[in-house]
């Protein structure tokens, strides 16, 4: 566990948001990266989704676990735990979207954010 009195950057956040949905096989991990954008909401999005609900529950459920873990950090706000079609996880600097996939692909957060500097994150 880390000292509580040392900054987690947000980029050691995110890697360890992305290992956390990567323990649950999440599919299609994507991160946007605003930390060149001027007023931005945050410095990534992660976004990825699971094939079922309970698949949607255990990766949110591992990404809140493995940064805790690994970090001490905590979420400031979590949404959409009671119908796991999106559940969103702020952590402030990293922002989590979890989708069941036809939830993801209405909504298409990627899409809004074509501007921003896209990574899709190859499994191997």
């Amino acid at each position: 566990m880390r000292k509580h009195t040392e900054p987690v950057s947000a980029e050691k956040l995110a890697e360890t948001v992305i290992f956390g949905i990567l323990e649950k096989k999440g599919l299609e991990i994507t991160k946007i990266d605003f930390s060149e954008m001027p007023n931005s909401i945050s410095e990534y999005f992660i976004i990825c989704h699971g094939s079922s609900s309970s698949q949607v529950d255990a990766i949110a459920d591992s990404v809140v676990e493995q940064a805790f873990k690994q970090l001490g950090e905590k979420p400031a706000f979590t949404e959409g735990r009671e119908n796991k079609e999106w559940i969103l996880i702020d952590f402030v600097d990293v922002v989590v979207h979890i989708f069941q996939e036809p939830i993801r692909r209405f909504y298409n957060i990627e899409g809004l954010w074509a501007d921003a500097k896209i990574e899709t994150i190859s499994i191997t």
